[in-house]
């Protein structure tokens, strides 16, 4: 009897090469989609990281932007670990994180801004302490969040007052830790900003000192510089949209403070107070622009508050500013 073969058809032969090949094809298709997504192709979602309040809170609130992926921060020096961390491509900022991130080496472009916004952030201390000016605080406890826009202001109010580091006893707090040492009366003066300033503004505290005339307060976006390179279309719709938002929430206050106080999870007359003082348009990265971020760089050197040196004007990207304009 002759012996069965162990050898298939040359039909299933020729099937099990084809179904081979096929699955060989959509293996390295799909490693070929999952780099380009991870590497910052256009098959992933564009990732944003916003702040309560900024500009970008907005375009969330609003749904204007579906596309993307949202990460809310307490505050920019968190959100500028998460750029260093390749979790997001774009954020939003305040004056000092961008002069952190780059002493911290963070790989960052500055590709926009904002209209200066110096009654954005303000010195908060209890009226019934009897203090008149910031060089009152002369020896007593401040507090503020290090790294953020507020970090700035302190440095300005110290120069301004004649006045160091050394006069006074700094406190580092977060803003969900500042305001309950403020309530408590555990620190004397409070460095904050919106919507925070707002929240705090209740009876018994005095404004001592904003940022007029000191601190622009300006916003800034940050964004990866691997996503600037690969995404920039879309970077750029992005923008627009974002542009879009912010003009008509200046032309409609009332309907932009309504929108938002919802988001934030605030009083909506806190809201409006904040918004008020806070919601300024965005503006181009010029030269200028990157002259007043080195000024700021090279006032935190010369304090020995990061380590130097530290070249911020070879960070702003002003590849996208016709947007702005």
């Amino acid at each position: 009897m002759p012996t069965p073969s162990t050898s298939r058809p040359p039909h299933r032969r020729l099937l099990t090469a084809v179904l081979t090949t096929v699955a060989l094809l959509a293996t390295v298709a799909v490693s070929a989609c999952g780099g380009s997504a991870d590497a910052g192709g256009s098959k992933s979602k564009l990732r944003i990281g916003y702040q309560r309040f900024g500009g970008l809170s907005l375009v969330k609130a609003r749904g204007a932007a579906p596309d993307v992926e949202w990460s809310l921060f307490e505050s920019g020096p968190a959100l500028t670990e998460a750029l260093k961390a390749g979790s997001i491509d774009i954020g939003q900022v305040g004056e000092a994180p961008p002069v952190f991130a780059a002493a911290g080496k963070i790989p960052f472009s500055v590709i926009g801004t904002s209209a200066p916004i110096p009654q954005g952030e303000a010195v908060l201390v209890k009226a019934d302490r009897g203090y008149r000016s910031f060089a009152d605080l002369r020896g007593k406890t401040v507090a503020l969040n290090k790294g953020s826009n507020v970090h700035w202001l302190l440095v300005r109010l110290l120069e301004a007052n004649n006045m160091t580091l050394k006069d006074i006893q700094v406190k580092y707090l977060k803003p969900a830790e500042g305001r309950p040492a403020f309530d408590g009366g555990q620190i004397d003066a409070w460095v904050i900003w919106d919507p925070y300033f707002a929240l705090a503004e209740q009876p018994g505290v005095q404004v001592l000192a904003d940022a007029t005339g000191l601190a622009s307060n300006r916003e800034y976006v940050l964004a990866a510089p691997q996503a600037v390179d690969k995404r920039s279309d879309e970077i750029r719709a992005f923008l627009q949209r974002y542009r879009e938002v912010t003009d008509w929430g200046i032309a409609h206050p009332e309907e932009r403070a309504s929108t938002l106080a919802p988001e934030l999870k605030i009083p909506q007359d806190v809201t409006s107070r904040a918004l008020a003082r806070s919601a300024k348009p965005l503006a181009p990265v010029t030269p200028a622009i990157g002259d007043e971020l080195q000024a700021i760089t090279d006032s935190f050197i010369a304090l020995e508050l990061i380590p130097g040196p530290v070249d911020l004007r070879s960070r702003v990207d002003g590849r996208f500013n016709a947007v702005f304009q």
